[in-house]
């Protein structure tokens, strides 16, 4: 997206699209805010097909510089991209690093970021449990004693 862009109150696009659109014509994209919601973003489609673009380009130059090697250096510049990966341990950046791979390919042909930010929260919620020590030991304690039989799931009809 363009580094332009503006915000608005929803009503104010319902009631002016074309002036919205106008604006949008200077804009990289428009907020819509909206009370009780999630705001909405307007843009435009050949913004939105640069940036798929270089989505494409972004996962496949990751994947092309795993496949030649250059392992280390994506590891060297990891914490500068996702500074929390800092707490995670080293095992756990590689497997990191190959499931942001598999997933980036994946949602650049679908279109579709979603499951690329979900992979990215996951690992960041794993580097907050490192980061606290005392969290970190509550979630790996093995519970004391057995925890008693599970009944088998009960068939759907």
């Amino acid at each position: 997206m363009s580094a332009q862009y503006a915000e608005m109150p929803f009503s104010e696009f319902l009631h002016k699209p074309a002036a919205t659109a106008e604006r949008l014509s200077t804009l990289g994209a428009i907020r819509l805010r909206r009370r009780g919601s999630d705001d909405l973003t307007l843009s435009r489609a050949d913004q939105a097909e640069r940036d798929a673009t270089v989505i494409d380009f972004t996962s496949r130059l990751l994947a092309g510089l795993a496949r030649s090697g250059a392992t280390d250096a994506i590891r060297e510049v990891v914490p500068e991209a996702l500074p929390w990966s800092t707490f995670l341990p080293e095992e756990d950046i590689d497997r990191m690093l190959a499931e942001l791979i598999e997933v980036a390919q994946g949602a650049a042909s679908l279109r579709n970021l979603a499951p690329m930010a979900t992979l990215l929260e996951q690992w960041r919620h794993s580097a907050e449990i490192y980061a606290d020590a005392d969290l970190h030991a509550r979630l790996t304690a093995e519970p004391e004693g057995d925890l008693g039989s599970v009944r088998a799931p009960e068939e759907r009809t």
